[in-house]
């Protein structure tokens, strides 16, 4: 394990300044800003806390739950809506304190509707730009039956919950040359005690660029479901990560990925190998189990109906 990290070292100041997209939201129900805050724990105590990573294919679905909250970083393609309420349900929440919507491509909000329209979702966080589709239209339908606005992060935004505190930074730029919607990425930095989770999102090059100055992690959920990036060696090599987590399908999982992992002897764990994944942290330490079945006991049988939602 890497040397014990400071918690003091979460309220200095970072030394690489974020600076916020411009860009305003073009649908109503989703014009909210968000302002930088500066939080502390919610307790001094240490509680475990999980992370599922869940199977969804090329996309990216994942809870974390500690002792009394739950935020949800992305929520896979429309169908991988049911496998979120499943994992809630499994864990006996009803209530997400937090979703995280990393950036607007179907595979990451697809199933964002369906989460909102069956459990009580307090806050929506996205990124701050515009890319219109069916599942970007049903995910303002499902907010605006049940008042809610997005909150857009223009700036760095910190909050904390139990024992855990909560990063999110956003992109540096308005535009991209190599791809605008994944570059646009909300990245995530969640420390517990001594261990540290970093949510990439889809960041591309030009993206982890801007993240090489993020700090360490002990978890990386790799950028862009393990394809090829030109620099990801050098990402890697600045963040450190003891244990990484690719959620993808075995068609998008890039050889020059998996062995830039092997090749710093980074633990590896893969959704379409592995299943489901579960990180358990207990603030000094990281444990994982993989193959779990979220599914309810009752048959999940769904309705063409249902599954429009």
């Amino acid at each position: 394990m890497k040397s014990v990290k400071k918690l003091i070292a979460l309220f200095a100041v970072t030394a690489m300044l974020f600076t916020g997209c411009s860009g305003t939201a073009s649908e109503s129900g989703t014009s909210s800003e968000n302002t930088a805050s500066s939080v502390s724990l919610e307790t001094t105590e240490t509680y475990n806390l999980t992370v599922d990573f869940l199977k969804v294919g090329k996309a990216d679905a994942a809870v974390i739950t500690t002792e009394n909250h739950v935020v949800v970083i992305d929520c896979g393609e429309k169908t991988d809506g049911k496998k979120v309420r499943n994992c809630l349900n499994y864990l006996g929440r009803d209530t997400v304190d937090y979703m995280i919507l990393t950036h607007y491509d179907q595979d990451h909000i697809g199933g964002a509707a369906k989460v909102i329209n069956e459990f009580t979702v307090n806050n929506v966080f996205g990124a701050d730009y515009d890319e219109p589709s069916d599942e970007y239209s049903a995910l303002v339908e499902a907010m605006s039956a049940k008042n809610m606005t997005m909150n857009l992060i223009t700036s760095a935004y910190t909050f904390s919950l139990d024992d855990a505190y909560f990063e999110i930074y956003p992109c540096q730029q308005k535009s991209y040359h190599d791809g605008n919607d994944n570059n646009h990425s909300l990245v995530i930095k969640m420390t517990h005690h001594d261990e540290v989770f970093l949510f990439t999102g889809d960041a591309m090059q030009e993206r982890l660029v801007e993240l090489m100055n993020i700090g360490d992690c002990d978890v990386l959920k790799e950028p862009y479901h393990g394809r090829e990036v030109a620099n990801l060696a050098d990402f890697l090599d600045k963040v450190t990560p003891e244990y990484a987590i690719v959620t993808t399908d075995e068609e998008n999982y890039a050889d020059s990925t998996a062995q830039a992992l092997a090749d710093r002897n980074i633990e590896t764990y893969v959704t379409f190998r592995d299943g489901n994944i579960r990180c358990t942290s207990t603030g000094s330490s990281v444990s994982f189990e993989t193959g779990l079945n979220f599914k309810e006991a009752d048959s999940d049988v769904e309705s063409s109906a249902e599954e429009t939602n």
